[in-house]
């Protein structure tokens, strides 16, 4: 174990983090101190999706400090920086999600969230239980470094702030396909996105990669499964819905195993069963909600044609009948393989060839897929967790990332920028 007071020389030891008069390494230990307490204040004040007013304002005065171009109100709260080199070249884009998560937290930081809010008619806490406030903050770092490098930068770079990744309440649009269809790649179209993600299996100065496939297709379903009430005492006067609910659940997961070629990866999930009033009432209608996840888009067709008719023959069977809302959202995360490996020896000069970890795809979700249909994208893994400490996973109220995973995150994206540009310029 690494003892506190040797931490920070840990973090100048990662190879390739040695500061010396490289500009951006400069420009990061001048701002860093800004970047934590920006951080501290963005993880105390979270906001949920659509809603990042206070963190868009935030946003908006750094970039306006470093005399960059802003413009804000773009799909709600997303705010949207461009700085312009003084010399020739491509525009690239980097972009950040401020959202928060309805979490109540329960770690142990100085600036731990307390904020409560109203969501679904619910009084909930919110929480950077993803790690939004690190993304943020480390675009701001970015900004920075790469503001004060404007007369020798080769391009423009587009920074983009997105709100409501986790998803938008409902009955609102929001994330990545609001901000395109708003146009937030009409002017000054990038030729080529980049992003980050906190990781809470990898320690601070460690980075994670995965080439193509990279994270899948998000898409939710909402069932209603409809029967006759009766009596509890009286069952065969009634249309049982619960019963029709149990098989149907059953019967998903033969999707899975039965209905799909066991090399292609999917998951389909029921998350949420609601029905019923009193003890002794069969109900007239159960609710239930889940997730599919797939990365082939033909299975994704697959799983929902199944899902179709398993419930259309279970329903039938007993009498009853269902409605299927069946809703296709993010599509799978494909890091763009060309980009990414012309990345990998920025990636292993920041943090060191050993500190590069080639890691799984996931099935959980991420709209940067979005951008990264339009133009090609890599998205990339940021350690947080400081060795000797531990993190509860993502989207838990433990999760924690350390302020130390800054620097390195700050470190890694500026040079990726920066050498993206002087590539695409020669």
């Amino acid at each position: 174990m690494i003892k506190p007071r040797l931490w920070y020389l840990y973090i100048l030891l990662i190879p390739g983090l040695i500061i010396g008069n490289d500009p951006i390494d400069k420009a990061i230990s001048k701002n860093l101190s800004t970047i934590i307490e920006l951080r501290h204040q963005i993880h105390q004040y979270p906001e949920l999706g659509n809603r990042e007013f206070k963190t868009a304002e935030l946003v908006a005065e750094h970039l306006r400090s470093l005399g960059i171009e802003v413009e804000t109100g773009v799909a709600y709260t997303g705010v949207v920086g461009i700085l312009k080199g003084n010399k020739p070249g491509p525009v690239v884009a980097v972009r950040a999600d401020m959202d928060a998560l309805p979490v109540t937290e329960e770690t142990d930081l100085s600036f731990k969230s307390t904020v409560k809010t109203t969501y679904l008619d619910k009084e909930v806490g919110v929480m950077h239980a993803c790690g939004h406030d690190i993304h943020t903050s480390v675009q701001l770092g970015v900004a920075s470094v790469l503001a004060s490098m404007k007369r020798s930068l080769p391009g423009t770079v587009k920074f983009i702030f997105q709100p409501a990744e986790e998803g938008p309440p409902p009955r609102e649009e929001g994330g990545a396909d609001l901000m395109l269809k708003e146009g937030v790649f009409d002017n000054l179209k990038p030729s080529a996105i980049f992003g980050l993600h906190t990781h809470p299996g990898l320690a601070v100065g460690e980075l994670g990669l995965t080439i193509g496939p990279a994270m899948a297709a998000v898409d939710q379903f909402i069932i209603t499964i409809k029967g006759k009430q009766s009596h509890g005492a009286y069952p065969h006067k009634s249309v049982d819905p619960i019963i029709m609910a149990t098989e149907v659940v059953g019967a998903f997961q033969t999707i899975r195993s039965r209905s799909l070629s066991p090399l292609e990866p999917s998951v389909v999930t029921v998350g949420i069963i609601r029905g019923g009033e009193r003890f002794n009432i069969i109900p007239e209608k159960v609710h239930l909600e889940g997730t599919v996840r797939t990365y082939n888009p033909e299975v994704r067709d697959m799983v929902e044609q199944r899902m179709n008719k398993i419930l259309e023959g279970i329903t039938l069977a007993y009498g009853g009948s269902f409605e299927l809302n069946y809703d296709r959202g993010t599509p799978a995360l494909i890091n763009n393989p060309e980009l990414s490996r012309q990345m990998i020896p920025t990636m292993e000069r920041v943090v060191g060839k050993s500190n590069l970890k080639m890691i799984d795809p996931v099935m959980g979700g991420e709209d940067f897929a979005i951008f990264a249909n339009e133009v090609p994208g890599m998205y990339y893994r940021l350690g947080v967790v400081k060795p000797g400490t531990t993190s509860g996973w993502v989207h838990t109220p433990t999760f924690r990332a350390d302020d130390s995973c800054l620097e390195v995150g700050i470190r890694t994206m500026s040079n990726l920028v920066l050498d993206y540009l002087k590539s695409s310029n020669n």
